[in-house]
């Protein structure tokens, strides 16, 4: 079977937004659908490995921020290749948040916000596709980005939790400049060398979190 034809299906990106507590916690996804359209359900994918999944089991109250081509990558990177599970890991603490109908909604320009209420969690062997009711909207502005956008423009990749992971091919280094990808989010630059205090654009990280391909 030729799984690059499932290369074709179109998605989004959106932060997921969960209280854990007093806590709020979060990720990036890139499945959402509509199912209906009399009082609205949606349907999301969730690895069974993110900490938000576990989070939605006992809060399943969650939001739905809906990520532009002009949101700042860097929530990206921060809510794509974090994890709650880590101590200390605060992925709200660089961009702020505020709670609406008692999700929180981290700040930015997105290009419009869901609060949805779980109604049935179904088991898909490494994944979790969530059926949920909208019980509120928030209108926002930009253009929606699409994942096709993120790795041809942004040049990022999914990471390994995401439906869409796959292994990236090594490329051959170019005979002018040298490629070089970050081992956590796959943002790969072209440079002759990176600087000592170099970081990702993406998810932070630091220079030795690069290698060369």
């Amino acid at each position: 079977m030729d799984v690059t034809v499932l290369y074709n299906l179109t998605y989004g990106l959106y932060v997921v937004g969960a209280m854990d507590g007093e806590r709020p916690v979060g990720c990036v996804i890139n499945t959402c659908f509509q199912v209906t359209s009399q009082n609205p359900i949606i349907a999301i994918s969730l690895n069974k490995n993110n900490y938000t999944t576990e989070v939605l089991k006992r809060n399943p109250r969650f939001s739905l921020s809906i990520i532009t081509e002009e949101t700042d990558v860097v929530t990206i990177g921060t809510f794509g290749f974090q994890s709650c599970k880590n101590e200390g890991v605060d992925k709200y603490g660089e961009f702020g948040y505020t709670m609406h109908e008692g999700a929180p909604l981290v700040n930015g320009k997105f290009a419009g916000r869901l609060v949805c209420d779980v109604l049935n969690m179904v088991d898909n062997e490494t994944h979790m596709v969530v059926l949920a009711r909208v019980v509120d909207t928030v209108k926002g502005e930009g253009h929606p980005m699409t994942y096709e956008y993120y790795h041809k423009v942004v040049k990022g990749s999914a990471p390994k939790n995401a439906p869409t992971y796959r292994e990236e091919p090594k490329q051959e280094a170019t005979p002018v400049k040298k490629k070089w990808r970050c081992d956590v989010c796959g943002y790969v630059v072209e440079a002759d060398a990176l600087a000592d205090d170099f970081k990702c654009p993406i998810c932070k990280m630091g220079r030795e979190h690069f290698k060369e391909v």
